[in-house]
This record gives C-alpha cells, structure tokens and sequence, in this order.
C-alpha cells in the first residue's frame, strides 16, 4: 500500500480522522502537502465548503449557496477557479516539492470531479512515487475513482461510527511503518 483512501456515509468523520492522521504525522516529523475541505456554517447552516492549502494555509472557496456561477451540486455552485488556484495548485506543489513526502487529498468528490486539472493531478499523485492520503465521497460515481479503487497500490478503509474514534491511531501507526520503510 503506497494510498491509502477513507470512505464512509456522509457525516461518519472522513475528514476528522485524516486530520487526526495528518496532526500524527506531522508530529512525528514528516512534511505534509495537498488539499483539505471544511465546510462553512452560518448561524447552524452550512453555506458552503472551502478548500485549504496544507503548505500554505491559503484558502478559497470549494463550492457555496451564493455562489453565482459554476457546477451544480445540490444548493451549491462549485468555484472551480478556487479549486484550481488553491488545491490544484496544492497537489501539484505536494508532487514536485521533494521535502514533502505524504500528499493528502481531502476530498474526491462530486464537486472536485467537475474539475478535469483536479482529476489529471490525482492520477499524476496516484503515480507518483510519495505516500497518498485522501478521501473518497461515499456515492460519487467516476472513472477515476473506479481507476483508484482498482489500483493493487491503493487501499481503501470505510470509516464507520465503530471504528473511527480508533482508525486513525490504527492507520498512523501503519503508515509510519510504511514511511520508515521506503
């Protein structure tokens, strides 16, 4: 395993555990690069999703009620420019910089997917040689994701209300491993 993929229904804690992931990581000294998403609430409301550059803490919108142009998914439109300047931009940084030695993706999804720049620096990250980290939306439906799932370098870990409050730990423990190794 050189990827390592969680999936899981929508609010099981995808995103929470990779963080947990992510803070082991980087204290145990490694150097980090990619994407993450947080949603946006106003007043007990999600409004939207940002997109967040690991390396840089630069952050943009990922997709929003307000948002007056774009795909739609749901009450929301994507920002793909965002995507592009912020988590693209991310990625590829992650792939190139030879000090970061993990990629995190956080997420691929049905609002990422309509991003063909997203999708090519997936695959390029995929084929890379550093260690992958991400998320994969529960029900999004893709050829790359189908690609991804059908990869013998990539594992795939459900996140479920039973084992997410000790998957991470579990998944730190084994990635380290993996890491020391390479």
């Amino acid at each position: 395993m050189k990827k390592l993929f969680l999936t899981g229904k929508p609010g099981v804690g995808k995103t929470t555990v990779l963080l947990e992931i992510v803070d082991n990581l980087k204290n145990n000294g490694y150097t980090l690069g990619g994407m993450i998403s947080k949603e946006v609430r106003d007043k007990n409301l999600r409004v939207g999703f940002q997109v967040i550059s690991l390396q840089t803490g630069e952050k943009g919108w990922l997709a929003h009620v307000s948002q007056p142009i774009g795909p739609k998914v749901g009450k929301y439109r994507v920002n793909i420019q965002d995507l592009i300047r912020v988590g693209v931009k991310a990625i590829e940084d992650a792939i190139m910089n030879p000090g970061i030695k993990v990629i995190v993706v956080d997420e691929i999804g049905p609002m990422e997917l309509f991003c063909k720049e997203f999708k090519n620096f997936i695959k390029e990250a995929i084929l890379s040689e550093k260690f992958m980290i991400g998320t994969i939306h529960y029900k999004a439906s893709d050829q790359l994701i189908q690609a991804i799932k059908s990869n013998p370098i990539v594992k795939i870990v459900e996140v479920t209300f039973e084992n997410r409050n000790f998957i991470g730990k579990t998944l730190t423990k084994e990635i380290i491993d993996l890491l020391r190794k390479a």
